[in-house]
């Protein structure tokens, strides 16, 4: 063989070994051109600071005469075992939640609350617009740009994942986050106060589309201090403490895409001033010292404790005694919440509005299997991304002391979108009457002044995950195209938990809920956009936790 042949031989071998290479690492190639274009696509500049409104009545009212104040305080992926009211907690019950748990305590806890969806958009449709987000098509979430490709690329290359993924329809072709989202032709409960003469303000993740139209201050509010893309601080920051899932595609995918970042009433993209929590924190303070002459609607949707899970060298130094470091980074992240839930309640009490102050507080959904923290929704089973009750079953605690009595507890089933009746009945506001509106006012249901039911009946549904909550039954379906269907049935009064299938035992109940599904399907609208695909969800084991064959599991499409 001549030198020639022997150096073209020699490079030949070495050009298929570096594409091999780059192939078997093809989704960490990606990740990093995507963490190498994000911020040259899209800059962020430095903290520009936010200057809210302030004014008078505008019907020049006393501040006994006004109309109460109403703050909707969201939070992004709480467990049902994050919080100590009731006995649960993170690490064992370590890290006290007093600020949210006193919501409980001086309102009303519904113990039945349900989120709208078992992820976050659609939820968020839900209580923004009253309704079931399937009414106008609104039925999976948005994800970023990439994330679908990306999602799929890394997941074929996880052996711990036994059920493969399905593609959908749509891909990337169906649009991403920032052009899909809740029609202009919704009514949301920030433009019914707005007509009552509310000033109306948002804080954080919105979720519900950036197209026209679509947009929060194209959706009744007056001020929105926007989360852009979110990083709780830069990933470098001196005073941040940073744990990486690598069992967790999503994960991986969101270090890469994510900055921190925040825009003001459509504005240009800036830095937040100081660790994202406590940045929106200060500033819904501000909201309410501003607005204090004048009734308001605050909607603060905070990201935590939404992965990436970064916390605050001083929130996560106070953990010492929490040995797994995830565990340690997540509880701090709740401290960091709860402190800022805290600061809320005692600006109202401080400017002299506590008494008349709506307050409610949720989760978009329950708390997520992704985190590799196996107790986040205990007792229930399930996570975010299936209907099961982790998936569902959050926090709900409305208080307003001129109204409801302190230590109330309601335990039929409540919904997201029951908060946007609420507001809108303790705002004065009338509900539309040219649509069907689901929701109800929960304040006759704390206070006692209504009798019978709130809800005899529940639908979810997220493609192939489906459920319905009838009269204290519970059907669960799991029906992917390609991949075998599956069907749950729950007794929740006598099993909670949902530990029993009666599905082969009780086959009249489970077709009166699967009529009772079918009838509700069938004045839902199909959705908006095409699925990116159907996902194997391990209902038992968190993510960080290898399947096994034998293992329970839905396919969560979107």
């Amino acid at each position: 063989m001549s030198k020639i042949a022997k150096v073209s031989l020699t490079m030949g071998v070495g050009l298929a070994l570096l594409a091999s290479l780059v192939w078997a690492n093809r989704a960490d190639v990606v990740l990093s051109i995507i963490e190498f274009a994000v911020p040259r696509v899209m800059p962020v500049g430095p903290n520009v600071a936010v200057e809210w409104k302030s004014g008078p009545d505008p019907a020049g009212r006393d501040p006994a005469d006004r109309p109460p104040n109403i703050v909707l305080i969201l939070a992004d992926d709480l467990g049902w075992n994050d919080l100590t009211f009731g006995g649960g907690g993170v690490a064992g019950g370590t890290v006290p939640t007093p600020n949210i748990d006193s919501l409980a305590a001086e309102g009303v806890n519904f113990v039945n609350g349900y989120a709208a969806n078992g992820t976050c958009a659609p939820s968020r449709a839900a209580l923004m617009s009253g309704r079931y987000g399937t009414r106008f098509g609104f039925e999976f979430t948005p994800i970023p740009p990439g994330m679908s490709t990306m999602l799929g690329m890394m997941s074929s290359q996880n052996s711990a994942r036994l059920r493969p993924s399905i593609p959908g329809e749509g891909g990337e072709s169906r649009g991403s986050m920032f052009s899909l989202g809740m029609p202009s032709s919704e009514i949301t409960i920030a433009e019914l106060l707005k007509g009552q003469g509310y000033h109306t303000a948002h804080i954080g993740k919105w979720h519900l589309g950036r197209a026209e139209g679509m947009t929060p201050e194209t959706q009744g509010f007056d001020e929105s201090l926007l989360m852009d893309i979110g990083l709780y601080l830069p990933k470098d920051d001196p005073n941040v403490v940073n744990a990486k899932q690598d069992f967790d595609r999503i994960d991986r995918f969101l270090w890469s895409a994510l900055q921190f970042a925040a825009s003001f009433n459509g504005g240009e993209m800036f830095e937040p001033a100081k660790y994202l929590t406590d940045y929106y924190t200060e500033e819904a303070v501000k909201v309410i010292e501003a607005n204090k002459d004048r009734p308001f609607f605050l909607y603060l949707a905070h990201w935590a404790p939404h992965t990436p899970l970064q916390a605050t060298k001083e929130d996560y130094e106070a953990l010492s005694h929490i040995e797994l470091h995830r565990e340690r980074v997540y509880a701090a992240m709740i401290r960091a919440l709860d402190r800022g839930v805290g600061q809320v309640l005692d600006a109202l009490r401080d400017n002299g509005l506590e008494e008349n102050t709506l307050v409610i507080f949720t989760s978009d959904n329950g708390g997520a299997g992704y985190i590799g923290l196996p107790d986040v929704n205990a007792p229930y089973r399930g996570w975010k991304m299936t209907l099961f009750e982790g998936g569902i079953h959050v926090p709900y605690f409305v208080k307003w002391p001129a109204k409801i009595p302190a230590g109330t507890t309601v335990t039929q089933p409540v919904h997201h979108f029951d908060a946007f009746a609420t507001a809108a009945a303790a705002g004065g506001a009338a509900l539309p009457i040219d649509r069907k509106i689901d929701g109800i006012d929960l304040v006759p249901f704390a206070n006692g002044e209504a009798q019978g039911v709130t809800h005899e009946r529940l639908f979810w549904r997220s493609g192939a995950s489906q459920t319905a909550l009838v009269d204290g039954w519970k059907l669960n379906v799991s029906s992917p195209s390609g991949a075998d269907s599956r069907k749950w049935l729950f007794d929740l009064r006598a099993d909670p938990t949902e530990q029993e299938d009666l599905s082969a035992k009780r086959p009249k109940k489970l077709a009166e809920l699967e009529a009772a599904l079918e009838a509700h399907n069938a004045e839902q609208a199909p959705s908006m956009w095409p699925e990116a695909g159907s996902f194997a969800i391990n209902i038992d084991k968190d993510l960080s936790i290898p399947d096994a064959p034998d293992d329970e599991y839905i396919y969560w499409t979107n």
